[in-house]
């Protein structure tokens, strides 16, 4: 490495790290697994006693074509499902409505009712698998379809196991999937979290997203600054609604991505822990140990494959997913090689759950607690991007918070600004990724790419159609005029959801009778 040599994140690396260069008083801090910071990890025996969870992102098509990769996963090892939703259903569209027109099925699977929903699970035992679902806007409907199957099933809402992302403030950060305006969308957040503490345990109602937030160009402090600044306007907004915050932290958990800089992103999982661990602690004064223990779900990073030499792309994951075993993560979702190209083929995502496996049973990480614990480097770089993010949460918190320093605009600067820096180094060659501006070749190697069939959207439409001909129209009508009517009220509205979706109302029309109360977000452009 040159002299002036940073981490992805910019901090300065020296050549050489010896004791002297880590601070005793951070030694001291730093604690045992399954203790207070949990600097080491959040359990005491971490993965001596169990593997983290293995996922893989899914979701395509019909609900019918989700359900068979489902179940080829289980055949090859998965441990917990991960539901990718399309376009239409993320935004609270039907698969029949104009809008939806050519987007149906294409980036996730497309669910407009619970006949869609149980149809996804079909032959799936929801009280025995997680499922997490990647859905934000929706997330009280989804999580309501969710629940319904549960219940034909026989399966007690107290029981399921799983989460549901609902991190809306991130989707005006870096997603844009969402629907109604802020202070709307964060009540029905919120709605969910409190929904969960009171009725369903086992369920994590929020996953706070630092993924999206560094996939738009955010360096690895940023990540961490921005999310948990996110966190804690979750937090004060439950609290201020009347919940005690030993009632519904332990239920939160959190999603970071993981990229190429190794021993960065160690670091960067390990002063997560102990950012979230005092937060809790100091600023929230939580007094269950379990609200201060950061749980999180890893994915490696989609923003890092290449459509150059995606075969590449195999070791860029295996170095990712390595990096964030290492780092203590409790569920990890592995990208497919050709991710870069289109939705990823069954041989690409049976490669990138192996990718898993290999590391939990052969390459022997897991037999001791935060193996790399005690390296001069790794525990210097962990107290730097400690400091450096909680400095930057301190200028969000001078902001008024995360609501006003996205409507400022601050935010959206910042992640800008990292992701020019990042760029102007790739075209200027200081940072090389292979196969795209070093070691060049032509073409994409002959990797087969997946292709969406066109007609699963005419059956989608044809389906949705049926099921609302053979529905009780009078319930599902009264079901959205109570939803409305709840909606102009400070109640919970999660209950009057679920009633809806066991009324056969679909997706989009809940979503209709909330956007006629809560209005549509919409973006001024400056010109």
């Amino acid at each position: 490495m040159p002299d002036g040599a940073t981490t992805d994140s910019g901090i300065p690396v020296k050549e050489l790290y010896e004791a002297r260069d880590v601070p005793a008083r951070w030694t001291r801090s730093v604690g045992k697994p399954g203790k207070f910071p949990y600097t080491r990890g959040v359990y005491p025996s971490m993965y001596r006693d169990r593997l983290w969870t293995m996922r893989q992102y899914t979701g395509f098509g019909s609900a019918r074509e989700t359900n068979m990769r489902f179940k080829y996963l289980v055949s090859h090892g998965e441990t917990g499902l991960s539901t990718a939703f399309d376009l239409p259903t993320q935004l609270g569209l039907d698969s029949d409505h104009p809008r939806s027109q050519g987007e149906v099925g294409r980036v996730g699977v497309a669910i407009s009712s619970v006949d869609d929903m149980r149809r996804l699970f079909d032959g799936i035992d929801l009280g025995r698998v997680s499922t997490s679902m990647t859905i934000n806007s929706t997330a009280p409907i989804l999580l309501s379809l969710y629940v319904a199957v549960g219940l034909e099933q026989g399966v007690r809402q107290k029981a399921l196991r799983g989460t549901t992302q609902n991190d809306i403030l991130k989707e005006y950060i870096a997603r844009n999937t969402y629907i109604y305006p802020p202070e709307a969308s964060l009540r029905l957040a919120v709605d969910v979290i409190e929904f969960c503490a009171l009725k369903m345990p086992r369920w994590h109602p929020i996953s706070i997203s630092g993924y999206h937030i560094r996939e738009s160009g955010a360096n690895a402090v940023q990540e961490l600054a921005f999310c948990f600044s996110n966190a804690i306007e979750y937090v004060e907004t439950a609290i201020a609604r009347g919940l005690k915050v030993d009632s519904f932290a332990p239920q939160l958990s959190f999603f970071f991505a993981c990229r190429n800089d190794f021993l960065e992103e160690i670091a960067k999982f390990r002063a997560a822990r102990r950012i979230w661990a005092n937060i809790m602690k100091k600023r929230f004064r939580a007094r269950n140990p379990e609200s201060a223990k950061l749980r999180f779900h890893t994915q490696t990073s989609g923003e890092t494959l290449t459509a150059q030499q995606p075969d590449n792309n195999v070791a860029r994951v295996a170095i990712q997913a390595l990096a964030a075993v290492l780092g203590g993560t409790q569920s990890l979702h592995t990208n497919s090689r050709d991710e870069a190209l289109g939705l990823p083929t069954e041989d690409s995502v049976r490669i990138a759950l192996r990718t898993q496996q290999i590391i939990a049973y052969e390459s022997g990480v897991g037999r001791t607690v935060d193996p790399l614990g005690g390296s001069y480097y790794l525990e210097e770089l962990t107290r730097t991007i400690e400091d450096r993010v909680t400095e930057l949460m301190e200028t969000v918190r001078k902001l008024g918070g995360a609501r006003k320093a996205i409507e400022s605009g601050f935010v959206h600067k910042q992640i800008q600004e990292s992701a020019y820096e990042y760029q102007r180094a790739v075209d200027e060659g200081q940072s090389i990724i292979v196969g795209v501006n070093r070691f060049t070749e032509e073409g994409q190697g002959g990797v087969k790419i997946h292709r969406v069939d066109p007609g699963i959207e005419r059956l989608q439409v044809q389906q949705l159609a049926k099921f609302k001909a053979q529905r009780n129209g009078a319930k599902a009508k009264n079901a959205l005029a109570k939803l409305a009517s709840s909606a102009r009220t400070e109640q919970n509205l999660v209950d009057d959801i679920l009633r809806a979706v066991r009324s056969d109302c679909t997706v989009g029309e809940i979503s209709d009778a909330l956007r006629n109360v809560f209005g549509e977000h919409r973006v001024r452009l400056e010109v």
